[in-house]
């Protein structure tokens, strides 16, 4: 081997070995997935169930499933739990005019339908299931970012 293509090579070393130093230093560990049910297996069921008999997922994301046949810039429900109660869901879902409690900027044919007639326990089995959609708490503060900013349309200032 030729001195010259020792320096080269050497330099190659120390490149490789240089970048693969930086990427441990700088490396973060992945937290995983931060959003979580806290439902018992009874309350997903159930609570899943109604998700799509009422065919929410035409309009909302859960963990990151929607309807790719419509889209509809609706909020979506992964980590809603963290951010509302269960009695603001029920409150919201009873409602004869959800727009009153939670204004939307959607056309009226994309906006929120009322579940007020829907029989109480439906209602109370939705409130308790979206309140069972949790966000770890590192993840939190974007949650309610991502939700401001589809329910306003405008950037989350804090």
């Amino acid at each position: 081997m030729k001195s010259g293509e020792k320096i080269i090579l050497a330099g190659m070393a120390v490149l490789v070995v240089g970048l693969g130093g930086y990427r441990v230093i700088t490396h973060k560990p992945d937290r995983g997935i931060p959003y979580h049910s806290t439902a018992s297996p009874e309350l997903e069921a159930q609570g899943a169930a109604l998700y799509a008999k009422l065919s929410c997922k035409d309009c909302h994301s859960l963990w990151t499933e929607r309807n790719m046949l419509q889209f509809v810039p609706a909020p979506a429900l992964d980590g809603i739990g963290s951010i509302r109660s269960e009695d603001w869901f029920y409150h919201y879902f009873s409602a004869p005019n959800p727009q009153a409690i939670l204004p939307s900027r959607l056309k009226k044919q994309y906006r929120m339908p009322s579940y007020a007639q829907l029989p109480e326990s439906q209602r109370r089995l939705l409130a308790q299931y979206m309140a069972s959609l949790k966000v770890d708490d590192w993840y939190l503060a974007q949650t309610r970012k991502a939700e401001y900013e589809k329910l306003t349309g405008k950037t989350y200032h804090p």
